[in-house]
C-alpha cells in the first residue's frame, strides 16, 4: 500500500512565486495602442501576403499539379486561406495570429527535417536561414499575442 504525500512546502512556495510573476508579467503587458501594429505582426502580414499571391500564381499557371501532389482548388484554397489569416493579423486578431504561428511552427519542423536531406552546403544554409526567421517571428509574435490579449481583458473589463 502506498501512503499519498503531502506536497512539500517548498515546491508549493515555488509555485506560488512562479504563480505571482506571471500574473506580475501579464499585467505589464501593455495592451495594442488604437491603430498599433508592431513590426513583427506587419512581417508576419507581409509574409501571409507574399506565399497567398505565390501560391495563387503557381497554381493557376501549372497545369500539371496533380503530378507534384495538388490542385488548382487546392492552391486557390491555401490562398484564400493566407489571405485571411493577413487580414486578420492585420485587424489585430488573436486568433489569426495563433493560426499563422501554428502555420509556422509546421514551417519549422518541416525544415528542419528537410536539413536532414540536404545534400549541399548552400541547401544546409538556406534551411539554417528559414529555421532562423521563422524561430525569430515566431518569438516576436508570442509578445504581440500577449498585448493582443491585453487588450481583449482590459476592454471586457472595461465593458463587463
Amino acid at each position: 500500500m502506498s501512503v499519498a504525500s503531502e506536497p512539500e512546502p517548498e515546491a508549493d512556495s515555488r509555485a506560488a512565486a512562479r504563480a505571482r510573476r506571471e500574473a506580475q508579467a501579464r499585467e505589464a503587458l501593455l495592451p495594442l495602442a488604437e491603430d498599433e501594429r508592431p513590426r513583427a505582426l506587419l512581417v508576419a502580414v507581409a509574409v501571409c501576403v507574399l506565399v497567398a499571391l505565390t501560391v495563387a500564381v503557381a497554381g493557376l499557371t501549372d497545369h500539371n499539379l496533380s503530378k507534384h501532389g495538388g490542385s488548382q482548388p487546392g492552391a486557390i484554397f491555401l490562398a484564400v486561406v493566407f489571405l485571411a489569416l493577413a487580414r486578420g493579423m492585420y485587424l489585430r486578431r488573436y486568433w489569426a495570429v495563433l493560426g499563422f504561428e501554428a502555420i509556422l511552427t509546421f514551417q519549422i519542423i518541416a525544415t528542419c527535417l528537410a536539413m536532414v536531406l540536404a545534400e549541399t552546403l548552400l541547401a544546409a544554409g538556406a534551411c539554417v536561414l528559414a529555421i532562423g526567421l521563422g524561430g525569430w517571428l515566431f518569438w516576436k509574435l508570442v509578445r504581440v499575442m500577449g498585448r493582443i490579449q491585453a487588450g481583449e481583458r482590459h476592454d471586457g473589463a472595461r465593458t463587463g
